[in-house]
């Protein structure tokens, strides 16, 4: 009887991962967060945990996975709203490599050493350092390269604040982005959820969906 209760336990867990994890969003899982691998560990210890124990009510499992289901939830929301939860949350991307040179200082802090670097750079078909302009440590730890002939994608606006730290990149200021989008006839910057610069100094803007 014990056998088929272990059955019966492991398909109803099956099955209820697979909705949780339905419900949290989709993510590729070598892009995984912090705190959506942590999420994912603690499910997977508590699903074997009611497996293991037929004599464990299966609510005492149920309960703490919708608990993680509704944290996930929850942190997932505010950060839509918040670029502070989210940098919270995943982190924020690091610059190790800035117009072809290494910052030594950056990697300390990351600590991110030589050899993930060079193991990186050959993944992204990198042969030369001087082929680089940007290396962008993501917050998932992969390292995602820009070649000196690409454009460095980085919003300059983001959910309708400024990114100052981006714009210093392409060696502009807020003054300059104000005027530009003054041109454009956008007064407030509010209302722009998404602004990138492209090769020719334009803006390319995506506007916050208006309300009907």
């Amino acid at each position: 009887m014990e056998y088929y209760t272990i059955i019966l336990r492991t398909l109803v867990i099956y099955f209820l991962i697979i909705v949780v994890f339905r419900i949290m969003g989709k993510r590729e899982i070598g892009k995984l967060s912090i705190v959506d691998f942590v999420v994912s560990i603690m499910i997977a210890e508590i699903a074997v945990i009611a497996i293991e124990d037929p004599k464990l009510p299966m609510l005492y499992s149920l309960i703490p996975i919708f608990v993680l289901m509704a944290i996930q939830l929850i942190l997932a929301l505010f950060s839509l709203k918040s670029k502070k939860v989210r940098e919270l949350v995943d982190g924020k991307p690091s610059v190790i490599i800035n117009h072809g040179k290494i910052d030594e200082h950056e990697m300390r802090k990351q600590r991110y050493n030589f050899d993930d670097l060079m193991i990186q750079l050959r993944e992204n078909n990198i042969k030369n350092l001087t082929d680089v302009e940007f290396g962008i440590l993501e917050s998932t730890g992969k390292l995602s390269v820009i070649k000196k002939d690409e454009t460095l994608m980085l919003p300059v606006i983001l959910d309708g604040l400024i990114q100052e730290d981006h714009l210093e990149k392409f060696g502009k200021t807020p003054f300059w982005l104000r005027r530009e989008l003054k041109k454009l006839g956008i007064k407030d910057i509010k209302n722009i959820s998404f602004c990138v610069i492209d090769d020719h100094d334009q803006l390319i803007i995506d506007l916050k969906d208006e309300k009907k």
